[in-house]
């Protein structure tokens, strides 16, 4: 994912925490607490009390996995694994999430983590093209990877495991348009100033629809469709929260999200006609969202302990609700009705780690420097 910490439907008839459109995690790096008790500090919030148990697990992620606990994971899972384990769980949240344990690890100063939830592909890229040391362990002997859907490894060096999923799609209402089937469809003049979207620099959700430009037009063609785009009036905005709460109170009909959003509007009875999902191209750009071992981790076995924890069908199952994703494994368990909601693309799209690897910073500096000057 990121990708997720809140919206706000306007005129009507909710107000809650949307924990993982997310996700895509949306892992946005724009928010900056969890919301509990315990232990604060300048670059987001620890989350558990550590005392009692015989040994502390410390697990950073992005903010949104916990700062609800009556509908993000996070509580949840430190509730469920707590019970069975012979631990404590201890969320970490740094506001500016993987980039916090890169900057830990240049300085030389202790990564105070095990391991971190809510990685994806051009995360690890930024890992590798920054440090010349590595951040991250090999998985070594995590059982349940043998459950994790094909396609779904994102890591051709075996350090991250994917726990859940999401595809990029648009979000649009129902009652106020029909969003179009292509992205050449985006740029008429019906649909001028009907797409709000996130800064690919400092959203997930945001670069994964670049990512996907990137991939229907090439790298010699995508910055004239945004060309184009800005023309047709789109609004770009900071982080996936802010685009869906401008959404969400009618500033424009249509957003870029993510594909299980009628999940999310059913669980707050909302009218799923202001809901509709659409795959331009009818292509989805997927995310998925992994887990790794910090190198260097106090407690290695028990993090690995954990991956496998998350991996459990009935686990993979709540984590997907919850979070508002795919589970990232073939046995999880979901309610009858999910897949009615959750909408999968009829082809996914998506951009490997040794494609990202030299290109991904290059295309969102160029689009940057191209946005800033129209």
């Amino acid at each position: 994912m990121d990708r997720r910490s809140f919206l706000t439907a306007a005129g009507a008839t909710v107000s809650v925490s949307f924990a993982g459109c997310a996700g895509l995690g949306d892992s946005d790096g724009d928010s900056t607490e969890a919301s509990s008790t315990d232990e604060s500090t300048a670059s987001g919030t620890s989350t558990g009390d550590t005392g009692g148990a015989d040994e502390t697990l410390v697990v950073g992620t992005y903010s949104a996995f916990v700062d609800s606990p009556s509908t993000s994971p996070g509580a949840w899972v430190k509730q469920r694994f707590e019970e069975e384990f012979d631990a404590r769980l201890v969320w970490q949240t740094p506001s500016n999430e993987v980039n916090h344990y890169i900057e830990r690890r240049n300085a030389g100063v202790d990564i105070e983590a095990d391991m971190y939830l809510g990685l994806n592909t051009d995360h690890l890229v930024r890992v590798d093209e920054t440090l010349d040391d590595g951040l991250f362990a090999e998985v070594g002997d995590v059982a349940g990877q043998d459950d994790i859907k094909p396609g779904l490894q994102f890591d051709p060096d075996g350090r991250a495991i994917p726990y859940d999923t999401g595809y990029i799609s648009l979000v649009f209402d129902g009652t106020e348009t029909t969003a179009p089937e292509t992205f050449d469809g985006l740029l008429a003049e019906e649909h001028a100033g009907d797409l709000i979207t996130q800064n690919p620099a400092s959203s997930a959700t945001g670069r994964a629809f670049l990512l996907h430009t990137v991939k229907q037009f090439g790298p010699d063609g995508y910055l004239d469709y945004w060309s184009d785009l800005q023309e047709n009036d789109v609004r770009v905005l900071g982080s996936w929260s802010d685009a869906y709460s401008a959404w969400s109170g009618g500033e424009a009909p249509m957003v870029v999200s993510y594909s299980t959003d009628q999940v999310f509007a059913d669980q707050n009875d909302a009218n799923l006609e202001e809901h509709q999902i659409r795959f331009l191209n009818d292509q989805g750009y997927a995310n998925p969202e992994g887990m790794a071992v910090f190198d260097g981790a106090d407690t290695p076995d028990l993090a690995r302990e954990f991956m496998s924890f998350l991996l459990r069908p009935e686990i993979q199952g709540e984590i997907a609700v919850r979070n508002v994703q795919f589970p990232a494994t073939e046995s999880a368990e979901l309610p009858e009705d999910y897949a009615e909601l959750a909408q999968e693309p009829p082809e996914p799209v998506t951009f490997g780690y040794d494609e990202l690897k030299g290109s991904v910073s290059g295309w969102i500096s160029d689009w940057e420097r191209q946005f800033a000057s129209n």
